[in-house]
């Protein structure tokens, strides 16, 4: 029974290895095993082969797929006169290992960057803060109360997610717990509750936002105090876990709903909170009773890109201003953003707004998203913007059915990571493509004056632009 056992299991190891063989892309066998040469390599060629003469694999013509880089070109220059896309449209397309532009149409023209936007934010972020830093959120002791504190935290949890979660928040339940037993240690049953959002200054919508935007389940106001990003459940009660699907109204009142949640928590420990909790700032050199942290900026990153999340966008952009000693509001926040990029030799190409890239006013180059992907891919710190790029066919907004953009073709599936955009008229797209050949191309493509009704189809004709910069085979 046991050789039987034995057996059974190498031949359906077998089978499941050929099966899913089958479905890797060819590009794959370009990953050798180093081997030792018995002679001498022969000097590399030209990185572009001239187009005469070269033979085509007789697959890449009928699946749509470029095998020179002149076809590559012809094939983008169709792509783009796409009536889905409107009349300005921009593109470019760099090798990232040289750096060359491979094609560049509009690339300094200035487009509506929609959430592509996020890519400057997380440069930043992860620039000024580093990868490693960790945001809290505390309880202090206030004079006649204690004081729940709003550090920023915009993956702050009320409750425990599920095990299933990555990462995984802190949340208001385990402060609650550690606050509870520190005031018990200190002999006190009963308190009254207050909270303080001072961190955060200015408006709680930016420039250009609609109030549809909470309505829709897109954004809750911008504060330092929220849990689960204001989502809610049917009953009204936060969400406690990760739900890009969820389009339910957010909370109106984010750091009130919170505070409320926390109140509950510290009854449920023993203690008795006496009275309505309303806003107070916590004076300078209170004493902290119980803390929590955040994940990490790198993780925090992460799960803003993949899920194009807008209230860490805005949370992230605003510890830039606080780091960089600018006021932490949507005008400080930008200012911050813009100054950081000019440090890391982005001179221009970007004016924003908001750091979500939710408002309509916003200003970003073909030619800025594809040297902020360049530097991200240059640069160990960065390494998380590359990381949390939604894979095509895989992961977040290009998972099968969860942007317009999630049509890419087979040669472009687990091969190309890319940071998706759109607004009512406006369509981006923004990534690195693992080409044929096994080159590295970061690419960016842009249309803000889309005919109307066809965001879907100018999402679609994105996706195919992806599909062909995979199969490329250029050298």
């Amino acid at each position: 029974m046991a050789l039987l056992s034995v057996a059974l299991l190498c031949v359906f190891t077998m089978g499941a290895g050929a099966a899913v063989a089958r479905l890797l892309p060819p590009r794959l066998v370009l990953w050798e095993i180093p081997r030792v040469a018995g002679r001498a390599f022969p000097a590399p060629g030209p990185v572009f082969r001239p187009a005469s003469g070269a033979v085509a694999d007789p697959g890449d013509r009928a699946s749509g797929l470029s095998a020179t880089p002149d076809a590559l070109s012809a094939d983008l220059a169709s792509l783009l006169s796409a009536p889905a896309l409107g009349p300005h449209v921009g593109l470019e397309v760099t090798d990232l290992a040289t750096g060359k532009v491979l094609d560049a149409r509009g690339a300094r023209s200035a487009f509506a960057p929609a959430s592509t936007a996020k890519l400057a934010t997380a440069v930043a972020a992860l620039d000024v803060l580093g990868p490693l830093a960790r945001l809290k959120t505390r309880v202090v002791d206030g004079p006649s109360s204690v004081i729940l504190v709003g550090g920023g935290d915009p993956t702050l949890a009320a409750g425990r997610p599920p095990r299933s979660d990555y990462p995984q928040p802190a949340t208001l339940q385990s402060l609650a717990a550690a606050t509870a037993r520190a005031l018990r240690a200190r002999g006190r049953r009963s308190v009254r509750l207050r909270y303080d959002t001072s961190l955060f200054t200015g408006p709680v919508f930016a420039p250009g936002w609609q109030a549809s935007y909470v309505t829709t389940g897109n954004v809750t106001a911008i504060t330092s105090l929220e849990v689960d990003q204001g989502r809610l459940t049917a009953t009204g009660a936060p969400q406690d876990a990760d739900d890009p699907a969820n389009f339910r109204p957010r909370s109106p009142n984010p750091a009130a709903d919170a505070t409320a949640v926390f109140a509950g928590f510290l009854r449920h420990d023993g203690i008795r909170v006496l009275g309505a909790a309303g806003p107070q700032r916590a004076p300078a050199g209170s004493v902290t009773l119980a803390s929590v942290s955040s994940p990490t900026v790198a993780q925090m990153v992460q799960w803003m890109l993949t899920e194009s999340n807008n209230v860490i966008a805005e949370d992230l952009a605003r510890q830039v201003a606080i780091a960089t000693g600018r006021p932490a509001s949507f005008a400080g926040a930008a200012s911050a953003e813009r100054a950081t990029l000019r440090t890391l030799g982005i001179h221009g190409g970007i004016r924003l707004v908001d750091a979500s890239g939710l408002s309509p006013a916003d200003r970003v180059t073909p030619a800025a998203l594809v040297a902020l992907l360049s530097l991200a891919a240059a640069d160990s710190r960065l390494r998380a913007v590359i990381t949390g790029l939604p894979v095509a066919g895989f992961s977040g907004t290009l998972s099968p059915g969860q942007s317009v953009f999630a049509a890419v073709g087979r040669a472009g599936l687990g091969v190309v990571r890319a940071k998706t955009g759109n607004l009512t008229s406006v369509a981006v797209l923004a990534g690195i493509a693992y080409a044929r050949d096994g080159q590295l191309l970061a690419f960016a493509v842009m249309a803000d004056r889309l005919p109307a009704g066809q965001l879907a189809a100018a999402g679609a004709d994105m996706a195919r632009l992806a599909t062909i910069l995979a199969g490329c085979g250029c050298r």
